[in-house]
């Protein structure tokens, strides 16, 4: 399964668009351009490799793509709010933005894991496809509009491995009362066929 990192936001678009109105006066197009400022809480360890880096790169293109118009902010996991608390901080206004991936959230939006991991899912350029030609991203958006945030892409770790183990797994039976990190659609999976799995969130996932 694929890690996919995701922007969330209040509902409105991501993104300055350059229009003016022609019909203003010069004395308007002159006027200074307006400024903000975002907060972008995240679910990542600071910098940490690929997805941590990633929120931060983010913000640093944002910056210079609006010529400093638009600056956020990142805070890792537990600087501004505990890593699984973001997309609740991101709903009440918190933060504007938050970058995490969507199975974190499946106890709310029980859907959620299917825009970022599923096992034996879609690949980093089926999920892109499916989201930007296959009527994902309409789903993603109806799946968060009651909670008033607007979803996007911002990365994807592409697949990982099933698991790493300290011993070798033959069967089924050989996984029963294992602690394995697993967040999302594995854990629910595994659970329906019959094994006692222990899920094991990440180590930054509580801390403040």
């Amino acid at each position: 399964m694929h890690l996919r990192s995701l922007l969330i936001l209040p509902l409105l678009a991501f993104g300055l668009i350059g229009c003016k109105d022609d019909s203003a006066p010069a004395e308007q197009a002159a006027a200074p351009a307006q400024t903000f400022h975002w907060k972008m809480v995240t679910t990542w360890p600071k910098n940490a490799p690929g997805t941590g880096t990633a929120a931060e790169r983010l913000a640093e293109r944002v910056n210079a793509m609006s010529a400093g118009r638009l600056t956020i902010k990142v805070y890792a996991a537990g600087e501004l709010v505990p890593a699984l608390e973001v997309f609740d901080a991101v709903s009440r206004g918190t933060a504007e933005l938050g970058h995490g991936t969507p199975y974190y959230w499946k106890g709310k939006v029980p859907a959620a894991q299917f825009f970022g991991a599923v096992p034996f899912g879609l690949s980093t350029q089926e999920m892109n496809a499916w989201l930007s030609k296959g009527g994902g991203q309409a789903l993603w958006d109806e799946a968060y509009a009651p909670f008033g945030l607007k979803p996007l892409t911002a990365g994807n770790s592409t697949m990982q491995m099933g698991g790493w183990f300290n011993k070798e797994i033959n069967s089924l039976d050989d996984i029963k009362g294992l602690k394995i990190r697993m967040p999302g659609g594995l854990s629910t999976q595994a659970g329906a066929v019959g094994r006692s799995l222990r899920a094991v969130r990440p180590r930054w996932a509580s801390r403040r």
